[in-house]
């Protein structure tokens, strides 16, 4: 009987000194087009790599830029970091976000993948770097799973979502919470109408009963299995429709 081997993970550095975790589909199997996987404010925790480890699965290189290496935090941290993370996401800039947001791109196209053939996924505030990525890049498509400063922008030298999401240059999908305490139903909704201004295909889909991080399968208070089962199926036709197909 012949195994296949599951996707697995491994640590490297992509660009000139960034340290990305890198999962790869299967090699008996196609691989459709990469993604670079944006952290939440946690950091590189196992949860992170079980996503990039599902999109593998499903036919996708990922990359997910370890964006506090300049703190020294360069590994995976098993112990999920999220005591300090409201802290330890104050010390990232914009210049190191795009400058490590980058350096998987182009770990992607060293691999023969064409811009139009790779995507963007981010989670918390990753979400934001999500949208704020497709608005420097005409990449295949983004995903932000409730990413925040809708209103108020996280760093200098980002601006608001609202403000932003009329400039995306790929096609974007946007997936909140209504009862997220972090961006409100307000902001939810302004984040929409700023996006379908855009002159490129957007949605934004809203889940009653959910919170912030309704997608984290690692915190059982405030993981929805419902949403977050919808918002990864969407997730995947969002790629197919925008990535694969491209």
């Amino acid at each position: 009987m012949t195994v296949t081997p599951e996707p697995s993970a491994a640590v490297t550095t992509v660009g000139a000194a960034t340290p990305a975790t890198v999962v790869a589909p299967r090699p008996d199997g196609p691989t459709h087009g990469g993604v670079v996987v944006v952290q939440d404010a946690r950091g590189i925790t196992p949860y992170l790599v079980s996503v990039c480890a599902r999109l593998a699965g499903a036919g996708w290189l990922a990359v997910a830029p370890h964006l506090y290496h300049r703190d020294g935090i360069a590994e995976v941290d098993p112990a999920g970091s999220w005591p300090s993370a409201p802290r330890q996401m104050t010390t990232l800039t914009a210049t190191g976000i795009t400058t490590d947001v980058d350096a998987g791109l182009a770990h992607l196209a060293d691999a023969g993948l064409a811009p139009g053939r790779t995507a963007v996924i981010g989670f918390c505030m990753g979400g934001t770097v999500a949208l704020f990525t497709a608005t420097r890049h005409a990449v295949g498509a983004a995903v932000s799973f409730y990413g925040g400063g809708v209103r108020t922008p996280y760093w200098d030298g980002i601006p608001p979502l609202v403000e932003l999401a009329p400039a995306l240059r790929a096609p974007w999908l946007g997936l909140y919470g209504e009862e997220d305490v972090l961006i409100s139903v307000d902001e939810i909704d302004a984040l929409r109408t700023a996006a379908g201004t855009a002159a490129v295909p957007t949605e934004l889909v809203s889940y009653p009963g959910a919170g912030h991080a309704f997608h984290s399968g690692d915190r059982a208070e405030i993981h929805r299995p419902a949403a977050a089962e919808d918002a990864w199926n969407r997730t995947l036709a969002w790629l197919r429709a925008h990535v694969a197909a491209g």
